[in-house]
């Protein structure tokens, strides 16, 4: 026998609880499923694969082989039929009962039933959702797992959040996970005021929420006139990626912050439908 692990992923059937809206911009989906308490999150910003059916499907079309080598079955399988994949983060995992809550970004608007054109499947697919309907997702099953990008390193004095609405899930998955007392400056850019949501934290964290108008940059504009705590910093910043990178290069270039001290990750790209993004992928 091999000495080599099992790999801390496994594939996992499941099938929608609820759903909630818990914004103008979030649609909250919890699932439940017979072998979700085998899924652990290793917390902050986790993240899983998520597989969703096509319209009409009664459950998502995978690889048949779902081993190492899954990910080029499912490139070759026809794209009107396979599986939608996304990546998701974790916003909530729960056992007695196993459930896991995945919160979905509102794009675009649905006005009398009629989107306007500018959701995504994942997005629709959240908004009709119903309890029973199935779906599957490539989920950790240790700690350590490599899903996780918020990795502070030794010697950190304080960190620094940015988020937009789509990267909210994962800010609030960071505050919940931080040591009490740590210092955090967090700016969290959304659509709508009432978007604005408590997010609990043992974290000394001063929490500044910032309303997008319909033009402008509210986050970058106000990390370039916010007063920074002294100490080394460790930046995690997620959105929108013209965004990102300005927000980077104003910490690294203005700021004189490590570059190796900032997490930067593009959730999505203004003119690019997630389609586009995912075939950039290759």
């Amino acid at each position: 026998m091999s000495g080599t692990p099992p790999p801390p992923y496994r594939w996992f059937d499941l099938h929608v609880l609820r759903t909630e809206r818990v914004g103008p911009s979030l649609v909250r989906v919890t699932f439940g499923g017979d072998q979700l308490g085998e899924m652990v999150t290793g917390g902050r910003d986790q993240r899983f694969k998520l597989f969703l059916p096509r319209p009409g499907q009664p459950a998502p079309v995978l690889p048949d082989d779902r081993g190492v080598g899954w990910y080029a079955q499912w490139r070759v399988q026809d794209p009107a039929v396979r599986a939608v994949m996304r990546s998701y983060t974790v916003r909530e995992l729960r056992h007695d009962p196993d459930e896991l809550d995945v919160d979905f970004v509102q794009h675009g608007s649905v006005q009398h039933g009629a989107d306007d054109g500018h959701s995504g499947p994942a997005s629709l697919w959240s908004r009709t959702a119903r309890p029973g309907d199935r779906v599957a997702i490539l989920g950790p099953t240790a700690e350590e797992n490599g899903g996780v990008d918020f990795q502070p390193p030794a010697g950190t004095d304080w960190v620094l959040i940015t988020a937009d609405e789509s990267a909210l899930p994962a800010a609030a998955g960071i505050l919940a996970w931080l040591p009490a007392g740590t210092p955090a400056k967090v700016f969290l850019e959304v659509a709508h005021p009432d978007d604005v949501t408590d997010l609990p934290t043992k974290a000394d964290a001063d929490i500044t929420w910032l309303i997008r108008g319909a033009a402008g940059q509210p986050t970058l504009d106000a990390v370039r006139a916010a007063r920074l705590p002294s100490g080394t910093p460790y930046a995690w910043i997620a959105g929108e990626s013209g965004t990102v990178r300005a927000l980077r290069r104003h910490l690294v270039g203005d700021r004189g912050v490590d570059r190796r001290a900032v997490t930067f990750t593009g959730y999505w790209r203004r003119g690019a439908t997630e389609e586009d993004l995912l075939a950039e992928l290759g």
